[in-house]
C-alpha cells in the first residue's frame, strides 16, 4: 500500500505563537553573554552578545509582565533604559530562588555556567518554562530570527544548531515579501472580525475559517 500520510521527521520543535500577554517572565541578567566556542577558536569567535536587550525586547513585544534580576553594575546600555523607563520591574541583585515564585517563564542571560545550570534545575522542579542562554540542552524552548511586520510574524529556527544563519534566512524571506503585507493583514483581520458578527453561529465556523 502506498504512503499516504507525511513521514514523520523526528528532531524538530513544535513551532507556537505563544501567547504570554500579562504573564510574568523573570529575566536573569541584564549584561552581555560572552558566546566561547571553543579554546581552539580564533578570537573572533568569542562574541559578546546583547541577549538580556533581545530577550527582554521579544518578551515585551508580547505584552508580558517583565522582572529583571541582575546587579546594577555591568547592565547593557538598552537594559537600563527600559528599567529607567519603567517598562520592566527591576530587582537591583544576583538571583535568589524566591525570585521564581509566580512567575510563569524564565530567561537566564549570564556568564555563570554553574549558576545559569542551578537556576535550570529549579525551574525544571517547579515545572517552569525556561531558556538558558547559550545552552541549548538547558532549554525548553529556543529564541528564533523573527521578522516582524505588524500582526505578521515569521520565524526561522535552526533548532539552536545556527543562530547566525537563522538570521541570514529570515532576512532572504522578508526581501521576497509584498510591501505593506503587514497593513493588508490587518485589514483581513478586520473583516473577519465583521464576519464573525455576521456569522456568528458555530456551524459557519468553516466559511470563517475560509479568511
Amino acid at each position: 500500500m502506498p504512503q499516504e500520510y507525511p513521514s514523520i521527521q523526528g528532531g524538530g520543535s513544535l513551532i507556537l505563537a505563544w501567547q504570554i500577554k500579562n504573564k510574568r517572565v523573570l529575566v536573569v541578567g541584564g549584561g552581555e553573554v560572552l558566546f566561547n566556542f571553543g579554546d581552539q577558536a580564533p578570537k573572533y569567535l568569542l562574541m559578546a552578545r546583547q541577549v538580556a536587550a533581545g530577550r527582554i525586547l521579544n518578551v515585551l513585544n508580547a505584552d508580558a509582565k517583565v522582572i529583571v534580576v541582575s546587579p546594577r553594575d555591568g547592565l547593557n546600555s538598552e537594559v537600563a533604559y527600559r528599567i529607567e523607563k519603567g517598562q520592566v520591574d527591576y530587582v537591583d541583585r544576583k538571583f535568589e530562588p524566591s525570585d521564581l515564585n509566580d512567575v510563569d517563564m524564565v530567561l537566564t542571560a549570564i556568564d555563570d555556567s554553574e549558576a545559569s545550570t542551578q537556576i535550570w534545575k529549579l525551574c525544571k522542579e517547579r515545572k517552569i518554562a525556561a531558556n538558558i542562554a547559550d545552552v541549548p540542552q538547558e532549554c525548553d524552548f529556543y529564541f528564533g530570527s523573527v521578522h516582524r511586520d505588524g500582526p505578521l510574524q515569521i520565524m526561522v529556527s535552526t533548532n539552536g544548531n545556527g543562530p547566525k544563519l537563522a538570521s541570514i534566512i529570515r532576512k532572504q524571506i522578508a526581501s521576497n515579501l509584498p510591501k505593506n503585507i503587514g497593513a493588508a493583514i490587518q485589514k483581513v483581520g478586520l473583516l473577519r472580525r465583521k464576519l464573525r458578527k455576521l456569522a456568528p453561529a458555530p456551524d459557519e465556523g468553516p466559511k470563517r475559517m475560509q479568511w
